[in-house]
């Protein structure tokens, strides 16, 4: 039987913007219909795989090695706190990342590299974010308004900048405890 792996293609964050994220969740820790994301797996995701037999990983690591590195390395700011869908109605709570040229043409290089390993492209335009914290499933009109709320007079503009300097191939294995996540492949950028 073939065995699947649940991919993913990342940016990973340096320890001090997880710090810096995990001091954005603390201020709005009394969020309690939130759940929040443990900051040491907080990731940029660049492209979402999902299940994908173990025997591609190769085709995928070479492909990545091909494209990845014409792209050079950058700076990226994160900035803002928002939600998804939308503040009225949230499932996720996110941190933004400022518009960047450089994170557009990594996106389309990872994109290329993909494709030209058999991956459909994805469907939905690349929305660059973190994901902080997701809204816990019994959550209602009330708690709603209060992470609205929140973010709205917490008004978070800045929360750091990193130096992006490689890309990762990840294997994520969902447990009870939370998602274990592990390297398959890096490629360094120019």
């Amino acid at each position: 039987m073939p065995t699947n792996y649940r991919l993913f293609i990342a940016i990973d964050l340096p320890a001090d913007v997880q710090s810096a994220l995990a001091s954005v969740q603390h201020t709005l820790s009394p969020l309690n219909a939130v759940r929040w994301t443990k900051f040491t797996q907080i990731h940029l995701t660049l492209q979402f795989l999902g299940d994908t037999p173990a025997e591609l990983v190769p085709k995928l690591s070479v492909a990545l090695a091909e494209t990845v590195p014409a792209v050079p390395q950058f700076s990226l700011s994160l900035a803002k706190i928002g939600a998804f869908p939308n503040l009225k109605r949230p499932r996720i709570i996110w941190a933004g990342i400022d518009p960047n040229a450089t994170l557009t043409e990594l996106h389309r290089a990872v994109s290329a590299a993909t494709a030209s390993a058999g991956f459909a492209p994805d469907k939905k335009p690349f929305s660059p974010h973190l994901t902080i914290g997701r809204v816990k499933n019994h959550a209602r009109s009330a708690d709603y308004r209060a992470i609205a709320a929140t973010i709205a007079r917490e008004n978070i503009n800045k929360i750091a900048t990193m130096r992006v300097r490689d890309v990762h191939l990840i294997r994520s294995q969902l447990t009870r405890q939370g998602p274990i996540y592990t390297h398959l492949h890096t490629v360094q950028l120019n």
